[in-house]
């Protein structure tokens, strides 16, 4: 298990070309890009073309950890849920880049953005809105909205997206995903699902020409790391694990 991993219920690393036209995937180009994948890591053997058109080739989700790799129309993405430790996903995501553009004929005037994302999840079956809430604390100009009789947060996700660079080219956003709707509030018949918090570094290609997308994940990991140790965890990941801790 990673450090990370130690400190959630589920971890990923994912990485993400957003492409400015569709691809047109072709079927050779597809099938030799998964074929070769699947030589570097041999569990990735469940491969399929879903009614959308996007193509998807993954280990099995019920090992509790897996890879996975989704062609879609203008996005190439790669995850690794849970790993083993975060040299075995940063492997597995450098050997992809590292033969993805030559077998899908990736051109560089066709990339917008590179994006390297990772996950945190958390269990949770209770109001998720509220337990943010409580763990990261509301500006004190809300107070008073919360102290009103029977009032209760339905609806409580920051988000906030910062530049890295002058240029602005270079950015980075933390954002939390909720999983309760009012429906469960009122009847207190809450989903077992996760409170995810996601932390994404992104490059704007522009007149970039380098198609060396496997540097580009390790320079976007490498920020995402440093970000991540001196303000994620301390700031967000570790209040959010003791509030659950405690409420549970």
């Amino acid at each position: 298990m990673t450090a990370y991993g130690s400190l959630c219920d589920d971890f990923g690393v994912y990485s993400h070309i957003n492409f400015k036209l569709d691809q047109g995937w072709t079927r050779e180009s597809v099938i030799h890009f998964c074929d070769a994948l699947r030589r570097a890591n041999p569990g990735m053997t469940d491969f399929e073309r879903k009614e959308t058109g996007e193509y998807t080739l993954e280990e099995d989700r019920e090992l509790g950890t897996h890879r996975t790799v989704t062609l879609e129309a203008k996005r190439l993405n790669a995850g690794f849920v849970n790993p083993e430790d975060m040299e075995a996903a940063d492997a597995f995501h450098e050997n992809l880049w590292d033969i993805a553009p030559a077998y899908l004929n990736i051109n560089t005037l066709d990339v917008e953005a590179y994006d390297v994302t990772t996950c945190f999840d958390f269990n949770y079956s209770g109001n998720h809105d509220e337990v943010v809430a409580e763990a990261l604390g509301l500006a004190n100009q809300f107070d008073s909205l919360l102290a009103m009789p029977g009032s209760r947060i339905l609806n409580y996700e920051p988000t906030i997206l910062m530049a890295l660079d002058e240029q602005c080219k270079l950015q980075c956003r933390l954002n939390i995903e909720t999983r309760t709707s009012p429906f469960m509030v009122r009847t207190g018949q809450f989903a077992d699902a996760p409170i995810t918090v996601y932390f994404t570094v992104r490059q704007y290609w522009a007149r970039n020409p380098s198609s060396d997308f496997k540097a580009a994940y390790q320079s976007l990991r490498k920020q995402a790391a440093e970000i991540i140790d001196a303000h994620v965890i301390p700031s967000v990941i570790r209040p959010l694990a003791q509030t659950i801790a405690t409420r549970q």
